[in-house]
């Protein structure tokens, strides 16, 4: 396993690698932003009640 790092500069590629990681998790995140279901920001205004329960809806009453 050493000799990986001797190929390699350990801080060059940590920081490397920390600058992808950061990089890829905002972008995960700007996508599920732009998506109805999982923006959090606006609360799931644009979710109906039959998506967000499980439950069947009630018989109707006379």
């Amino acid at each position: 396993m050493y000799k990986i790092w001797l190929l390699f500069d350990p801080r060059r590629a940590l920081v490397a690698l920390i600058t992808f990681l950061l990089v890829l998790a905002l972008v995960i995140h700007f996508i599920l932003l732009s998506t109805d279901r999982f923006n959090w920001l606006d609360g799931g205004k644009h979710a109906t009640p039959a998506q967000t329960s499980s439950m069947p809806a009630p018989a109707p009453t006379k």
